[in-house]
C-alpha cells in the first residue's frame, strides 16, 4: 500500500500550542496590530516557520478588513531579478502575506503607476523597483516601498551597482605582479559598467599599471572577440572583465590562442553565476547580494503594514570578493598568443 506523501497543513491552534501561547496571541500576531512583548513575537514567529504554517488569507480579509496581499511592481516582466523577488516572497509568505507581481502595462503606467494600484484598495503594500517614492509612505490605508537599486529598464544602481570591488580586483593581480590590464566592460548606459570601469581606470592609474579598456555587452562573445583581438605580442597578463559572461568569453578565447588559464593569463569575472563556478578552471568573479536588497525592502513594507519600527538597514557592502582557479602569478615567460586563425 502506497503511502500519501500530501502532508496536512498546520493550523493557528497548533501554533500556538508549539509557541506556548493562545491561538488570539497568534492572531493578533498575524494581525500586525502590535502590543506583543517582543519575545512573544519571537516565539510566535518560529512556531510558524518550524510549521511551515500558512494563514488563511480569504477568512482573514472578511475579519479585519485587510486582503493579506502584497503587489510588487515592475516596469517590465521581462529581464526581472528574479533572486530578489525569491526573497521578497520568502519574507512575505513568512509574514502571512500573499505577493503579486504586476508589470507596469497592468496598472497606471507612467512613472506613477504605483499609484494607482495604492487608490485600487487591493493591496495592504506595495513594492515597486524603478520609480517610486523615495522614502517609505503610507497612501491611504496601503503602504508604499521602493527597491531603489534600479531604474525603470531594470538596470542596476546604487549600491548593487558599486564598483569598488573592481579596486580590490586590481590590488590582488597587482600583488600577483600584473602590470599590463585588459577590461572588458559593460555596456555604458549601466550605471555599474561605468562605476567598474572608473574603478578599474582609478585603480591602475594610482598603482602606476597598464591599463587598456573594451568596451563589451554583457555577453560571452565580446570576452571572447576583446582577447582575440589582442596582438600577437601583448603584454597583458590578466583580464578584468564586467562580468562572469564576457569572463569566460575571455577564458575560451585564451585557450584557442595557445594560453592557459591561469599559467598565462588571468582573467576575473563578476556576479557568481554557476557557468563560471563550475568551470574549469573556476572563475573568479565577485558575488552580489540581491537577495538581501530584497529581503530588507519586504522587511521595511512589513513593518510600514503593521505599524511597526523597521529592522535597522546591513550597511555592509553587497558585494563578496571570490578569488578561485582563474588567477594566478603573473608569468616570467610564457607562449606568444597564436593569430586568430593560425
Amino acid at each position: 500500500m502506497r503511502e500519501s506523501t500530501q502532508t496536512k497543513k498546520a493550523t493557528i491552534y497548533e501554533v500556538a500550542a508549539l509557541a506556548g501561547v493562545s491561538h488570539q496571541t497568534v492572531s493578533r500576531y498575524l494581525r500586525g496590530t502590535g502590543g506583543l512583548r517582543p519575545d512573544t513575537s519571537e516565539r510566535v514567529q518560529a512556531a510558524i516557520g518550524e510549521l511551515n504554517y500558512r494563514p488563511n488569507l480569504i477568512a482573514r480579509s472578511m475579519r479585519t478588513r485587510r486582503t493579506g496581499r502584497i503587489a510588487m511592481l515592475v516596469p517590465s516582466t521581462t529581464g526581472l531579478p528574479l533572486r530578489l523577488i525569491s526573497a521578497v516572497v520568502s519574507v512575505a509568505h513568512d509574514a502571512g502575506y500573499g505577493v503579486d507581481l504586476i508589470g507596469r502595462e497592468g496598472a497606471a503606467g507612467g512613472a506613477d503607476h504605483w499609484q494607482a494600484v495604492a487608490d485600487s484598495g487591493e493591496f495592504e503594500g506595495i513594492l515597486t523597483l524603478g520609480s517610486g517614492p523615495h522614502t517609505p509612505q503610507a497612501t491611504g490605508t496601503t503602504a508604499v516601498v521602493a527597491v531603489s537599486n534600479y531604474d525603470d529598464d531594470l538596470r542596476t544602481r546604487g549600491a548593487l551597482a558599486d564598483g569598488a570591488a573592481c579596486g580590490q580586483i586590481v590590488r590582488t593581480l597587482a600583488d600577483l605582479g600584473h602590470e599590463h590590464f585588459l577590461h572588458v566592460s559593460g555596456p555604458p548606459e549601466y550605471a555599474s559598467a561605468r562605476n567598474r570601469q572608473q574603478v578599474f581606470l582609478d585603480t591602475t592609474a594610482e598603482l602606476g599599471l597598464s591599463a587598456t579598456v573594451v568596451h563589451g555587452d554583457w555577453k560571452g562573445r565580446s570576452g571572447h572577440d576583446a582577447v582575440m583581438g589582442l596582438p600577437r605580442d601583448t603584454p597583458i597578463t590578466a583580464v578584468v572583465a564586467g562580468n562572469d559572461h564576457s569572463a569566460l568569453g575571455a577564458v575560451r578565447a585564451a585557450v584557442e590562442r595557445g594560453w592557459r588559464v591561469p599559467r598565462d593569463l588571468s582573467v576575473f569575472g563578476w556576479d557568481d553565476h554557476d557557468c563560471g563556478r563550475f568551470s574549469t578552471p573556476s572563475l573568479s568573479t565577485v558575488a552580489n547580494d540581491v537577495e538581501r536588497q530584497g529581503r530588507e525592502a519586504a522587511q521595511r513594507l512589513i513593518a510600514l503594514i503593521r505599524g511597526e519600527e523597521p529592522p535597522a538597514p546591513d550597511l555592509r557592502s553587497l558585494h563578496t570578493f571570490l578569488p578561485r582557479e582563474s588567477i594566478g602569478p603573473a608569468p616570467l615567460k610564457r607562449p606568444r598568443l597564436r593569430p586568430p586563425h593560425g
